[in-house]
């Protein structure tokens, strides 16, 4: 009988750990979670600001990610990482990234996200063979809500960010703006990081750009469902941040513009049923990447609907999504 039970033990330990998992998940799905990413570059922690205001509420928990290379200036073993593995942050070798979150964290502070009273706790993980693996700092406060600093080890950025969302998951997923952007054809092959997370992250993205970081939101509308939940999302994100929101719906030509100007109706009314006010609403006509590119770039932050398209569907039938993604000089909210 012993040799019968002692199988049966790591069972046990890995129901325990899955039981704890799905705890911890269905406590997630309760609380408004941002993916920030930052790689370093000054460009990049406009994130950090953007999950800031995004994330005002007490109800709202920040995770800062930084994905490194695997084995990235490191050697296999040793007291070096033995002791990034106990704290990171602490730790007299500095991993690649530390430095950078340390600066992420000081941002929040800035933006009056102090977290230094809150209590800590630190973890590891083997990741991919690396020496020093997944690092992490947690900070909570009393009231529940959260702080992470995130260092990841994975092959490669994109697929770390991924990686990250199915740890979560997350409601929103901020990236910074893309270095270069291939067509619907080239990026079967080769995308850059932030496309490949606007095409296949499975939740909300925000593409931040600096231009007019503090002006209000305009969310574009079709008056479909799944449009009219992005304009009740959106507004809730816009509230919080005590942002206005102005509404716009594009026609293609003259014939459609009785359906505009109904759709720019129907999300005022929403927004009013939820006693939030639309500053303005617009109707354009033309061809509406064009029209919500030229009309939103005077705002901080443009809405869309993401149609939920694969990379062959949207070869062959575009995206307006990903094209205003493209296309804008201001953020972008990609909503789903």
């Amino acid at each position: 009988m012993k040799g019968f039970r002692k199988p049966l033990l790591p069972v046990r330990q890995e129901a325990a750990i899955q039981k704890t998992l799905a705890n911890l998940r269905a406590q997630r799905r309760n609380r408004f979670r941002i993916l920030a990413c930052i790689d370093g570059s000054e460009e990049s922690f406009i994130t950090v600001r953007k999950a800031a205001r995004f994330g005002a509420s007490d109800e709202c928990d920040i995770i800062i990610l930084y994905v490194r290379p695997i084995d990235q200036g490191l050697h296999s073993g040793g007291l070096q990482v033995r002791l990034a593995r106990q704290n990171m942050m602490d730790a007299g070798f500095e991993l690649p990234g530390v430095s950078h979150l340390r600066r992420a964290l000081d941002m929040l502070k800035a933006e009056g996200l102090d977290v230094s009273d809150w209590e800590r706790t630190t973890q590891n993980q083997n990741a991919w063979g690396d020496p020093a693996g997944d690092n992490k700092i947690e900070y909570r406060a009393p009231n529940g809500r959260s702080v992470v600093l995130k260092l990841k080890t994975a092959p490669d950025v994109a697929v770390g960010i991924l990686d990250q969302y199915e740890l979560g998951p997350y409601n929103l997923i901020i990236v910074g703006e893309p270095s270069r952007w291939r067509g619907e054809l080239q990026s079967f092959f080769d995308s850059g990081v932030v496309q490949s997370i606007v095409t296949l992250a499975p939740c909300s993205v925000l593409v931040a750009r600096r231009p007019n970081e503090r002006m209000g939101f305009l969310i574009s509308t079709d008056g479909s469902p799944r449009s009219l939940q992005t304009v009740r999302r959106a507004a809730v994100l816009a509230h919080v941040m005590g942002r206005d929101i102005s509404l716009l719906s594009v026609a293609a030509d003259e014939a459609g513009l009785p359906a505009a100007r109904e759709a720019v109706t129907n999300a005022e009314a929403l927004l009013k049923a939820m006693k939030i006010k639309a500053l303005s609403t617009k109707v354009a006509v033309g061809e509406i990447v064009e029209k919500i590119v030229e009309t939103g770039n005077a705002y901080g932050t443009i809405v869309v609907s993401d149609e939920r398209r694969s990379r062959l569907q949207r070869l062959f039938k575009g995206s307006v999504a990903t094209e205003v993604v493209r296309r804008a000089s201001t953020s972008v909210l990609d909503v789903r």
